[in-house]
Order: structure tokens, then sequence, then C-alpha cells
């Protein structure tokens, strides 16, 4: 039995877990149990429409935000400490003050925490108190109530352009065909209109929707987080049963669109629609530093065990050296002196309080302050601004800024991600015989255009008119008037993700959308598996100066008079068809669920019954429509998919010598020359299907989609019975560009240290064209090509094979076999000799099987380049898992469209484009951009700046904490041990907390090591991240030694130059406080390479406040810390000029090491950078 959160069951209910283990969700009308109570309701057991994103209440803030800090281990150990400081025989300062420092650090974390949570209940109750329309038996109409108040079993009216309340499963629209439109850009990020249609029989034409007269029983699958997922049924009284899918669903913050009204029953409500279960919040990775750090705080906690030891032992022996107790040692309330054995027992707990800043409680505070400010000015780029789409990069994932810049591999998606995914219909084949359109507008070829009009004037059919009608309707392709268009949508330019009116509202609960469980929302019409999900559209500027989102092509229908419609493809490739197809006169004008209207060359109109449409999934890769023929009222079926999906269902055209045959030989000839030529390929053929056959066929599919269980595999049956025995009518060839700069981005990254591997799935051909054309292989590498291998035996002697060859030629006579061609610092082959590698999707999975793994692994090493085609979605995020856990090395992969999304999550950064394929990878990246040249710079400056930003901070804070804390413990060499401060502890709090807490926070976010200009042109300083040599462990200890060495300056020089004076404790350690706080400060300014007046005002402020607020504290605590007080004591000291003369020999002194090492690290490093731009220049 599985243990439920208490907490969780107040919240929901405990009637709403009632039978959780139901595989079904039964819905019923609520309006004959309106008057009923609600638990005697039957849809009670249902969760409510109303939302609760925020954690906390105003009751239970406090302890849950305290339970949530106190997961983090240094503030368990601090809060810890300073309970421990409330033990009289351990305490080493006032009990209540010890408590400040932490209680700082937890309220300051527990105010932001805090407003981020009222924002998100402000957020909860604008979307709860939405307004929207419930059906009502008692008023017999749809009456205005709020989005809290819809359960599921109501009936909701939803108009044009409103937002939708809950999943809604459709049952009358005002549309005369049955269908409704929706936006999901609140949803997914993608604004193509998404069509929606009445679950057959529930919708009749011109009359009223009557909720009151639903009877039925609604029967659908549990709620889940797939957004193109839905099954289910509804049963009538009569026990008859009508299936549904995804395509009668109205999703939760989505937009009726082109629509007057819709209307429907509510299936999922709240936390248990579609849209909420894919909201999981914000993203959190743990960076590589950050768990470097970890480690490094552990180091810090053993050094502090030590340093307290040998307190204790010190403090031990120091007692055991009397022969009878002085007089300042205090006994017990017996007259008993503590035993030096047990005094130095409690003195090992005294001195973890005393020196418990060794620990860096406010590091992880500065941290996020730090990359709070490094995202900023990522974000504020000009150089990442796209001026075209309107948009500046986007970092999602907040925490993980310094891994950009300790990239070692970077796997890229090809289509929309190198290339435009901007389609050019550049050739087709029809027949067997092969055309080119060289234009970028589609210009009819003369010759083709000849034999439509021969066909069209003699026999009214035939091949040539099959093959354009095919283009023509077998799509999605929406068609709209241009004035629905411009009423539809209003996109605020600065914010694509997000919708007019409520759009910031449904962002926060929609802005970590995902596709989840290895499902994918692969695009489903496309050439391959490598196929766009977003809509193809092109930008009109109205007079507001919003993004009025038309079509690229519009056409004048033939249907509605003068006015103009639009098309809306799912894909660029679909707009680039069915504008080839109108170029040539094929003219789709009008689709609707049951119909679609092709005006033909002679301007004559047909109108073909849609009788199914079989759509694409990855398994077939193709897609058919069936229909019947206004003329001759055959059912033809028109398919279109890749050419492999195709070829193979011809039937026995390759026995058989035939014309057929030929045909197909040809057209075989022609697609892999479009490969070569790297175009996007597509076949097309027909069917024409017997009525008895169709029946039978269409009995056997209704039962299919009336089914819940297995009803993908049902469905998969069905469609591979009918699409067989094709007549072959053609293939299209379509070109898809380079983006700018792409060929140079690839050549940088690869300078830069980083395996460049491109996942795509394109066929080989065309794939290995477009790795020759940007530049990911060069002609003269030596190119190994693992296409087509059958057994798996095989595939293990070719790997081997090419193993010994690698070796072999890579192993010169007495060569170390097992370091010769690898970087000692980098796993990663050297650059010679130059190797690339093509794998295609099978032999890749059999070149991944636990048996070759090793051997593959090994040789992607050797490889500078690998290209992966014919890959699946789930093919590409394995490929990033294993090289990233077999290797160990920092991964990112870049993608733009939806079967991107599990290979952006695998990787350690993931970046989305937000280009021509919609916004989920964008919305399941960690950061986001709109050109692929634009990784460049956010790799090679930005991500080399953030690095080593963050580790030169997070090493400077425990130098600084170190340095400080270790003038207190050589202090107790000269106190007998006995956790003894000098310096006030008021100032001390002050020292981390006010003092020298700004300097590293501007260091960590403004720092530039290196200018970008230089970071671009010599990409090989980026291998600093990647070798880590930012924060090596050797670094940390060299920075604590340096701490230690300083820390004896500080406090022997004062101590030297005060010795057998008269001063008081204060008096004795403000000197050293104030040159402690000298040498930190002027220790980052060696640090710092570029100086802005920020660096100035911060770091002189830092000394000018500690100075007011000590002065000010002087004068001021007469009786702060007794027996001994620090008044006026600041003042007496900065009237003595022996004060000055120890404050600037001692920092002099102190820094001398640190600044003849920097001096000749600088020489080094020009040096080093001069060699590589020699060597630039040179080779």
């Amino acid at each position: 039995m599985t243990w439920t959160n208490p907490l969780t069951l107040l919240r929901h209910g405990w009637t709403r877990h009632w039978n959780p283990d139901r595989p079904v969700r039964t819905v019923v009308s609520n309006l004959p149990f309106e008057d009923l109570k609600k638990r005697e309701q039957p849809n009670r057991r249902y969760e409510g429409n109303a939302i609760r994103t925020n954690k906390y209440r105003l009751w239970s803030f406090i302890p849950m935000n305290l339970f949530e800090q106190f997961h983090r281990m240094a503030n368990i150990y601090f809060v810890g400490l300073a309970i421990l400081n409330f033990v009289p025989v351990v305490n080493a300062f006032q009990p209540e003050v010890a408590l400040i420092p932490i209680c700082i650090i937890l309220a300051l974390t527990a105010v932001k925490d805090g407003w981020e949570d009222f924002r998100r209940y402000q957020t909860d109750q604008q979307l709860n108190n939405t307004p929207c329309f419930i059906f009502s038996r008692k008023q017999m109409c749809f009456v205005e109530r709020r989005w809290k108040d819809v359960r599921v079993g109501d009936f909701v009216r939803v108009l044009s352009n409103e937002i939708i309340p809950a999943d809604i499963l459709l049952l009358h629209t005002s549309d005369p065909n049955g269908v409704c439109h929706m936006e999901t850009a609140n949803l997914d990020g993608e604004t193509s209109l998404k069509q929606r249609k009445v679950v057959p029989g529930f919708s009749s034409l011109g009359e009223p929707f009557q909720p009151q007269t639903f009877d039925s029983t609604v029967v659908c699958e549990n709620p889940n987080n797939n957004l193109n997922l839905f099954k289910g049924y509804v049963e009538r009284p009569d026990k008859r049963r009508t299936g549904f899918g995804i395509d009668s669903l109205l999703l939760r913050g989505c937009m009726v669109r082109n629509t007057d009204d819709a209307a429907g029953i509510v299936v999922y409500a709240g936390h248990e629609t579609k849209s909420m279960l894919n909201n999981s919040g914000p993203r959190y990775k743990r960076s590589k530093i950050e768990r470097k750090m970890n480690t490094d705080v552990l180091f810090c906690v053993v050094l502090l065990f030590f340093m307290c030891l040998i307190g204790a032992l010190g403090h031990a022996i120091w007692l055991e050296t009397f022969s009878s107790m002085p007089s300042y040692i205090v006994p017990d309330s017996n007259g008993n002196y503590t035993p030096s054995v047990l005094a130095g027992f409690y003195m090992f707990f005294t001195m973890i309080i005393l020196l418990q800043v060794m620990i860096p409680v406010s590091l992880y505070v500065s941290i996020e302050l730090v990359k709070m400010g490094q995202i900023f000015f990522i974000t504020q780029d000009v150089e990442l601004y796209d001026e075209e789409l309107d948009r500046r990069v986007q970092c999602r994932a907040l925490n993980i800024t310094e891994d950009l810049g300790q990239i070692q591999y970077v796997f890229s998606d090809k289509t929309g991600t190198l290339t435009e995914n901007k389609m050019v219909f550049r050739r087709c084949s029809v027949m067997g015989t092969e055309y080119c359109h060289e234009e970028n507008v589609v210009v009819p070829d003369r010759k083709l255009i000849l034999e439509v009009d021969r066909q069209m004037a003699s026999i009214q059919t035939g091949p040539y008119l099959d093959f354009f009608l095919a283009l023509a309707i077998c799509n999605t392709v929406l068609v709209s008037s241009v004035t629905a268009q411009r009423q539809r949508v209003r996109v605020n330019v600065a914010d694509l993700a997000g919708a007019e009116r409520v759009g910031d509202v449904l962002r926060a609960l929609t802005h970590s959308t995902k596709t989840r469980g290895g499902e994918t929302l692969a695009d489903p019409f496309s050439i391959d598996e490598d196929e766009s999900d977003g809509f193809h559209s092109s930008d009109v500027s109205d007079a507001a100066g919003q993004k009025v989102i038309s079509s690229e092509r519009k056409v004048k229908s033939g249907l509605s008079g003068s006015e103009e419609v639009c098309y809306e493809a799912h894909s660029p490739d679909e707009a680039a068809l069915i504008h080839a197809a109108k170029a040539y006169g094929f003219t789709m004008m009008e689709r609707t669920p049951h119909y679609v209207t092709v005006k033909l060359p002679d301007e004559a109109l047909l109108k073909f019954e849609v009788l199914d449409i079989l759509t694409f999934d990855s398994t077939r890769r193709r897609m058919s429509i069936i229909v019947r023929h206004p003329h001759t009222k055959e059912i033809i079926m028109y398919t279109k998919g890749a050419d492999s999906a195709i070829m193979e269902r011809l039937g026995n055209v390759f026995s058989v010598k035939s014309e057929a045959k030929q045909t197909a030989v040809k057209t075989q000839r022609d697609l892999d020359m479009y490969a070569r030529n790297g175009l996007r390929t597509l076949c097309f053929a027909k069917k024409v299907i017997s009525e008895q056959e169709f029946r039978a066929w269409s009995a056997v599919r209704q039962e299919a989609l009336s089914a819940i269980e297995e009803k993908e595999e049902r469905l998969m049956e069905t469609a591979n019975f009918i699409e067989s025995s094709f007549t072959l009518l053609g293939a299209t060839g379509i070109e898809d560009r380079l983006q700018e700069s792409v060929p140079e981005t690839i050549q940088a990254l690869r300078r830069a240290g980083m395996q460049v591997w491109v996942l795509t799935g394109d066929k080989p051909e065309t794939a290995i064209n477009i790795a020759y054309s940007c530049k990911l292989l060069e002609h003269e590498d030596l190119v190994f090509t693992f296409i087509s291998v059958i057994l798996q035996s095989l595939c293990k002697m070719r790997l081997e094979d090419t193993l010994g060859e690698l070796r072999r030629s890579m192993l010169p006579p007495g060569a170390d076999h097992q370091f010769r061609g690898y970087s000692s610092a980098f796993t990663g082959p050297l650059m010679e000799p130059s190797i690339g590698l093509v794998i295609d999707g099978p032999t890749l999975s059999m070149a991944m099987s636990d048996e070759l793994v090793e051997q593959f692994v090994e040789l992607c090493k050797h490889c500078r380049a690998v290209l992966c085609c014919r890959v699946t979605p789930l093919q590409k995020s394995a490929v990033v898992k294993l090289i990233r856990q077999k290797l160990r090395v920092m991964t990112l992969a870049v993608g733009d469209g939806a079967n991107d999304v599990n290979m952006i999550q695998a990787a350690d950064v993931g970046i989305g484009v937000s280009g021509q394929e919609g916004m989920q990878a964008v919305m399941a990246s960690d950061f986001a951009i709109t050109r692929f040249k634009h990784l460049q710079r956010l790799l090679l400056v930005h991500g080399h700046w953030c690095y080593s930003r963050l580790a030169n901070m997070v090493i400077y804070f425990f130098y600084k904490n170190v340095a400080y804390v270790n003038l207190l413990f050589w202090y107790q060499f000269f106190c007998g041990f006995s956790a003894t401060a000098m310096i006030d502890y008021w100032l001390m709090i002050f020292f981390n907390l006010f003092f020298t807490s700004a300097p590293p926070i501007m260091f960590g976010i403004m720092e530039k090591e290196v200018s970008d200009s230089t970071l671009l042109s010599l990409p090989e300083l980026y291998k600093r991240g990647q070798h880590s040599e930012g924060y090596r462990r050797s670094t940390f200890w060299i920075a604590i030694l340096d701490a230690f060495y300083q820390s004896l300056v500080c406090f022997f020089i004062p101590y030297w130059t005060y010795n057998g004076s008269d001063i008081g404790i204060f008096a004795f350690g403000t000197p050293m406080n104030t040159v402690s706080l000298f040498t930190i400060i002027l220790h980052l300014a060696i640090e710092i390479k570029s100086w802005t007046a920020v660096h100035w005002v911060i770091m002189i402020g830092s000394v000018l406040v500690y100075f007011i607020v000590t002065l000010a504290y002087s004068a001021i605590c007469i009786s702060c810390n007794p027996p001994s007080d620090p008044y006026w004591i600041m003042h007496k000291q900065m009237a003595d000029p022996m004060f000055y003369l120890v404050c600037i020999l001692t920092t002099v002194v102190a820094l001398l090491p640190r600044t003849f090492f920097t001096e000749i690290l600088l020489l080094w490093s020009e040096k080093e950078r001069s060699a590589n731009g020699s060597k630039l220049y040179t080779g």
C-alpha cells in the first residue's frame, strides 16, 4: 500500500481519490441532479475546476517554508550551531546574537519565496474568477458563472475569441459543418488553428443546442498529460456506442477562433485537465560547478573539524600546564573545576561556533543573485536579438548559466535548426518523367502543363490529374478567410508564447508544457520523422504595431465571391505542396470534415466526399485520405509518405516486367537524385477501393475507433490493411535551405573543442548533402558509413574492422596504445586524422545494443563529426544519454520541433530554436534562440563569461571566509584556546553580510575576463571551461593556502606591532579587521580584468560603508558586548599614525604572492593567446 501525504488528502478531499485504479472515467450530465447535494451527485469524485498552483497558505507559510529551506544542509548546520550556542558550557557569543546571520538568510529567502507564491496566488484567483457560461436546468439557458464553478458533467458554452475553461467534449458548434477552430498558443506555443469536430450524431444543422435532452453516458480514459491522445465513446440509452478522439476535445487554456460559439460537456476539470497535467513548474537542474562546490564545502567541514580539534587539544593541554587553576577560570556552582579533558571536549563545540564562518552561509544566496544578473545580461544582448521575428534569447532554466561554458558535445537537429524550414518546391517526377522548377516561386513547367491540359481536354482523368489532386487534398491544410484571420490572431510580438487578454495569466499555467512518457509530437505529414509541427505563415504588421498572422499564399475563392481565403498548413512542406498544386491550377477552395472542394485548371469545381482520413504516424510514415469522386463515384484513396513507406506497398510491380515497374524504377532513380541534391523527398500514390471492400473495412475501423483498450494498435492494423497495392503517381523534391552562417558556426564550435553531431530523420543521401554544405563533413575527411547494415553480426564485424584500421593509422611505432590520439584533459579525439561517421537509424539500434555499445562509443570518440540519419525521436534522446553517461561529458542538444523534445531534455543543456515549428521545443528547453548562428555567441561569449565569473566567485568566497576566520584561529594560540574573539561579534556579522558581500556579487555578474571580440575570433579560449581550468581541485586548494598565508600576515604584523603595549583586546583586533577588509577587497581588485564605473562604486563603497558603520557602532555602543566594549575604539585607532602604517604594510605583504602569481599567469595567457592567433593565421 502506498503512503499518501495527509496534506494532499486535505487539499483534494478523500472522496476524489475514490477508486483511483478505475481504468476509465464515466461522465453523465449534471442537469438531472442539479438540486441534489454535492455528495449525492454521480460526478462528485472528480476534481473541481478551481486551481491552486501556489504552495503556501497564510497559516502554513512559515512552517512549510522553513521545512523547505532546511532541506539545505548548510541551513541545518548554522541553525544547529546557533542552538548549540545557547548551551552555557560551550557558548562562544551572546546566544541571541548568534542567531542573527542565519535568521537574516532565512528571512531573505522566505521573503523571495513568499513574493513568488503570492504572485502565483493572484494568477490563480484571476483565472478562477474568469467568467464563463454554464447551462442551468432551472433557467433553461446558459448563465454566466465563474471558472471555479465549473464541474465535470456541466455543459459549457464558449464564444468566439474566448478561452476554454476546462477540457470539453464538443457536442455542438455554430458552424454548419460541425467544426470548431481552436488556437493552442497558450498551451504549446503554436499559433496555427487546430480543427475540432462535433462527436458524430450530436449536432443537427440549424437546430439550437439542448443540453437538457442529453441522456447518454460519456466513457473516456483517465486524465493524462498527452496533448495528442484522447480516446473514448459516447454510449446511448440503447447501448449504441459512438467513438471519439482528440479531434473532439476542446482543451483548457486554448482559444476558440473562427466559430461564433461552441458547446459541450466537461470531461476533465481543474488539475485533471491536460494543460494542468503538463504544468510541471519551472525547470531545475544542478550545474556542474554546483555539484563540485558541494564537495568543496565538505572539504571546508573537514578543515573546520581539524581546526576545532586543534583548539580542543590545545585548550586541554593549556589547562594541564597550571599547577593550580588561575583566578580568571570560573568554577561551577559547586565550586568544582571542569577536568581538562572534559573542558577540551566542550571547547571543541565552542570552537565550531567561533569558526562557523568557515562554511560560507551566504554563498548559495549570492550564487542565485549572480545567476539572475547573468541571465539579465544574456537576454539584453542585442547581438542575440532577432529583428525579423522581434524576439530575444530566452533563459528558461535559471541555474545552469555556467554550464554554457563547459559544453563538450553538441547534438543538433537538422530541419529547422540548421536549415530555414522554409520549403521551396523544386522538382517533381510524375509517372517516371522528371520536371524541374528553378525559381523560388513555383513557375509551372511547360511540358508538365501540356500533359495536364491534354488529360483535362480528353479524358478528364489520368495519373497527372490524380498526382495534383493528391497534392491538393492529401494534407491537413485549413482554409479560412482573411477577415477571419485578422479577427483571429493579434499576438504581442514581444512574447509569442502568451496570448491576448489573459495570456499573461495563462503563461503561468502553461509555461513548462512538456511531452512526456516517451510520446513525441512528431509532425504528421512530413517526408520523414524529422518533420515540422508548426504552421506556415507570413507576418503582416497592422496599424497598431502588432503582428497579424496571415497566410503566405492567398487565393480568390470562387465559392465566396471576392472574399480572399488563406491556407494554414500544419508544416512548411504542406504549404509548399499545396502552393505547387495551385500553381498548376488545382486549388483547394474549401475543407470541411465531410467534403473537400478543389478548383481545376478549367475553373470547374470538384467536391469530394471525405470518407476517412488516416493520419500520419512515425511507424507507418505516411498519410492517406479516402474520398468519393463526384463524377465517377469511385472510392479513391490518395496517399503520401516517405519513399520506403510507399514503394514497399506497390504490390508485385517489381516482380513482373510492366509499365508500372518501369515507372517505379524511374521514380526511384529520381528520388535518389533528389536526395543527393539535398532535397526532401515525398512519394504519392493512389488506390481505387470497391464499395464492398470499403464497407467491410469501415465497420472494422469504427469498432477500433470505439475501443479504449489497445485502440492505437487496432487502428494501426486497419490502416496497414487498407494501405496496400498502391498505384504510384509520382514524387516531389522540396528544398530546405541552410540558415545564415551555419557553416561558420559549426567550424567555430569545432575549433572551440566541441564535437558536433547532427541527428535527423532525413534520408542518408539528403543528410550527407546537407552535412557537406554546412561543413559538418569536409571532402578531405575520412568518412565511415554504416548504412543499411542488416545483421548484428555484420555490424559487429564492421565496427571491429573500423576500429582496427583507426588504431593502425593513429599509432606510430612505439606509441602508447592507451593514450595516443587523445587529449589528456578532454575525452575526445585530436584533430588528426579527421574522421567522420555516418550511420542510419536501424544500424544505430544495433550499434547501441549491449553487445556492441562499447565498441560504438570507442569509434565515436575518434570521430570529429557524426551524422545520424533516419533516426526516430526516441533514438535521438538515447544517443544523447549514451554519450553523456559513457564519456561523462557535458552535452548540449539543440532543436526546433516537438520531435526534438526528448533529445533536448536528455542533455545537460537544452536549446530550443523558436522558428517555423511552433514553440514546443522552446517550452521544453533551458534556453531559446531564434537562429542557429546565435549558438556561437551564446556559448563562446556568454558561456565563457558565465563559467569564469561563477568559478572565480565561488573560489573567492571560499578564500574570503577562510582568510577571515583564520584570524580568530591564530589568536587562539595566544589566549589558551579559550575561543575568545578579539573582534566584536557584531562587526564580524557585518563583515560577511554587508562589508564584503556586494563586491563578489558584482564580480560574478559583470566581470569580462576576455572581450567578446577576442572570444569570437579565438574560439580555442573556450576550452578553458571544457577542461574546468577555472574551478579545479588544485585551484581550490591554492586559494585556501593563499587564505592561510594572508591570514598569517594580517594577524602577525599587527601582533608584532602592538606586542607589549597596553591596548585592549578590541583595540588589538580593530587593525586586523581593517587590514583583512583591505586585503580581501584588493585581492578581488587584482582578479578583475575589466573595470567599469560600477566596479569602482561598489569597491570604494564597501570600504566607505565599513568605516561609516564601524565608526557609528564604536560611537554608540557603550555596553554592547560586556565585559569588553568597543566604545570609541575605532576613533582612537584612526587618530594613531601607526594604524595607517600597519594597514598599508600588512596589505602589501599579504598581496605580494597573489600579485606575482597573477602577473605570471597574465604573461603566460598573452603568450598562449598570441600563439593561438599565429596558428590561426598561418593555418
